[in-house]
């Protein structure tokens, strides 16, 4: 499922209440510039008392965005609604009418088995409903993945209802920030969530589970400003990548361009990964020094990795 540009594409998503009621005009302005996406939430960000008003506020929002288009020319951001449980996929999916065009799916928070199932048939139902695809990223942050001794059946047992909406799983989120929730802890801006043991342990258990099929997301970076704020955003994505993750969770702005940045690939490994690509398999030499003559290249070990570079190189640029 990682074989089109489409699943490495969402990059930087910016979080923001549904209910703020300025964000059709941000994005009707490209307030936050043309590289990023956009989720809507109906869970955390919004008290429970004013979800009604939150999901009307939404539609309306949407609706803006989507009339908007129709008179002026603007970057549209991968718009995706968080919502709160199952039965708001549908319910929300025909009140959008035509303005779902510009809607690309639906987040669901704490994915875990007591709901997997119902968020998956749900989607399968909007599918039959909306003109163009439709697609999910669960996010994994509910404690049943904390307990060791059924983390790993839980994990394959949640990617076998997944694969039920097959090509419609856009990614795999990570809820970092609620997985140090459940140990009280909390990284200051020096400090990266590959650097909390008991955290990084569950995230390097969703990749091994998941990474080879689909493209997971890095977790929410929660500074925006301060001292050292974005050398720890930078900080961290060197170990997000590194350990395999593409794309974060962002929560303000500023934090876009620092996303975009760090997932740009380098020259090297821009021009390795053609070169890697380009071999033939029929060649009696699968192996050869790199471009810039700095390391070895072999088609049969690096192949994947390529095709991933080239991928990235696409959706976020090179930079020499």
């Amino acid at each position: 499922m990682k074989n089109d540009l489409l699943y490495y594409s969402v990059g930087a998503l910016l979080y923001c209440p549904a209910n703020k009621k300025t964000i059709a005009d941000s994005i009707i302005s490209e307030r936050f510039g043309t590289k990023f996406s956009l989720a809507l939430c109906l869970e955390d960000t919004i008290g429970d008392r004013f979800v009604p008003e939150a999901e009307h506020a939404l539609i309306d929002s949407i609706d803006k965005i989507c009339r908007s288009r129709q008179t002026r020319s603007f970057y549209l951001p991968k718009i995706f609604i968080r919502v709160r449980d199952a039965g708001q996929i549908l319910p929300l999916t025909r009140a959008l009418g035509k303005s779902l065009e510009v809607v690309t799916g639906y987040i669901v928070p704490k994915f875990t088995l007591s709901n997997a199932e119902s968020y998956v048939q749900a989607l399968i139902r909007a599918n039959e409903l909306s003109p163009a695809p439709l697609y999910l990223m669960p996010i994994y942050e509910d404690p049943s993945i904390l307990d060791l001794r059924t983390r790993q059946e839980l994990l394959y047992r949640l990617k076998d209802i997944l694969a039920k909406a097959g090509k419609h799983v856009l990614n795999i989120r990570v809820g970092g920030n609620d997985l140090c929730h459940a140990f009280g802890l909390r990284r200051h801006p020096d400090e990266s969530i590959h650097e909390i043991g008991p955290v990084s342990h569950i995230l390097s258990d969703i990749i091994t589970v998941y990474g080879m099929d689909y493209v997971v997301s890095g977790p929410v970076w929660e500074y925006y400003s301060g001292p050292g704020w974005e050398k720890g955003l930078r900080q961290e994505i060197r170990g997000d990548k590194l350990c395999g993750f593409i794309g974060k969770t962002v929560i303000h702005p500023s934090q876009i361009s620092v996303v975009n940045e760090a997932y740009r690939v380098s020259r090297k490994d821009f021009d390795d990964a053609r070169a890697i690509l380009g071999w033939s398999p029929d060649s009696d030499a699968l192996v050869s020094g790199s471009v810039s003559g700095e390391r070895m290249n072999e088609y049969k070990t690096h192949g994947n990795w390529a095709r991933q570079t080239l991928y990235l190189a696409e959706a976020f640029g090179v930079k020499d």
